[in-house]
């Protein structure tokens, strides 16, 4: 439950108070964390110390102590000195051991329930019965943001996010698979509530400053029950999906800035495809030269301003009527006229939702 790490720095750091050396065994004496290698001469006392009823013994120069969880025996802690104060400090350090295990496995028991709420795995009268237990409260405001890196086995992103929002925080994070990381942000703080998008902007920031890279940050909409969390989860998690295809220059996206795209992304391949044949007749947008594409994303962008759009391109406003004209011709659409050029937009952007599809054999 606790990490050996945690338990060696907790007992080197008591070693650097009390200037004796620790150990923390097993109920079979098998060394879990050590200040010293002069243990294994204890080891062999452990396993009939673990059935006697003591909770404290001596044996030559070591003195033991036991650190029971739920009546079921954790740990064996060695102190190995001969002072007066031996069985003072190993009494403590049983203590601080002791503390440790109830705090990690709240923290494990909060990390569970997060997960499978999120996860919708759990029913509506057990989310509010857990959550009062584990003291969450039930009513405040929250919103999910979803963290994705590319592949970089070196950081550890879930222990980064762990650092960076604190353990006294009443954020959670946690991650529900192998490549996402997952902040359920309490925004109980109106000061919080305002600045969702600067706080995924600086977590972006922060992890590109540790090094990582291909971050992306994708935000749910706020929910005020605990019920809905899962419903900001599943939100952000499309944010990050849809944001691969069509905001591939954006690090920190958010839901309710999808627009159409959200709408898309959840249409069937077949229905798309039916829609490009329409009205393309068997053509694809894709299919124009690079000139042709470039003049209408412009042309996009400057929302259907000619002159705008001319000016930018470098060419004369006469060049670029004599394109959309051409393009006219070759589409039946002009793009000069509104709903033609939604038209022409809408299929732009499912051509490319299609080729994201099938690059994932969807």
């Amino acid at each position: 439950m606790i990490s050996n790490q945690v338990l060696l720095n907790t007992i080197e750091g008591l070693k650097e108070i009390s200037h004796l050396d620790f150990g923390i065994m097993d109920a079979d004496g098998r060394e879990v964390a050590v200040t010293a290698p002069i243990f294994a001469d204890a080891a062999g006392a452990i396993p009939d110390f673990a059935l006697s009823p003591a909770d404290s013994q001596s044996a030559g120069p070591f003195q033991f102590f036991k650190v029971f969880d739920e009546q079921q025996l954790e740990y064996v802690i060695v102190v190995c000195g001969d002072t007066d104060n031996t069985l003072l400090v190993g009494r403590m350090a049983a203590f601080q051991i002791k503390g440790l295990m109830a705090a990690f496995k709240e923290r494990y028991d909060k990390d569970s329930f997060m997960k499978n709420l999120l996860l919708d795995n759990l029913l509506l009268v057990d989310i509010y019965g857990r959550a009062k237990k584990l003291h969450i409260a039930a009513d405040a405001p929250r919103v999910v943001l979803i963290i994705e890196t590319s592949q970089d086995r070196e950081k550890n992103v879930l222990e980064l996010m762990q650092e960076y929002v604190g353990v006294a925080s009443s954020d959670f994070v946690t991650a529900v698979d192998e490549n996402n990381v997952v902040i359920v942000r309490d925004l109980s703080d109106p000061v919080k509530l305002r600045e969702i998008d600067k706080t995924a902007a600086a977590m972006e920031s922060y992890l590109r400053k540790m090094g990582l890279s291909g971050i992306r940050v994708a935000c749910g909409t706020v929910v005020n029950e605990i019920k809905e969390v899962s419903r900001s989860y599943k939100e952000a998690k499309m944010a990050l999906d849809v944001s691969k295809i069509f905001f591939e220059d954006s690090a920190v996206i958010a839901y309710n800035e999808l627009g159409i795209g959200r709408l898309i992304y959840q249409l069937p391949i077949p229905l798309c495809k039916m829609f490009i044949r329409e009205i393309f007749k068997g053509r694809s947008p894709d299919e124009f030269d690079q000139e042709t594409l470039t003049t209408i994303n412009k042309f996009f962008e400057n929302s259907l301003n000619v002159s705008e759009t001319s000016r930018q391109l470098f060419i004369h406003r006469n060049t670029l009527v004599y394109r959309l004209d051409k393009l006219q011709k070759s589409t039946g659409l002009d793009l000069r006229v509104f709903e033609d050029a939604i038209t022409f937009k809408i299929a732009l952007m499912v051509v490319k939702y299609m080729k994201y599809m099938e690059q994932y054999d969807y």
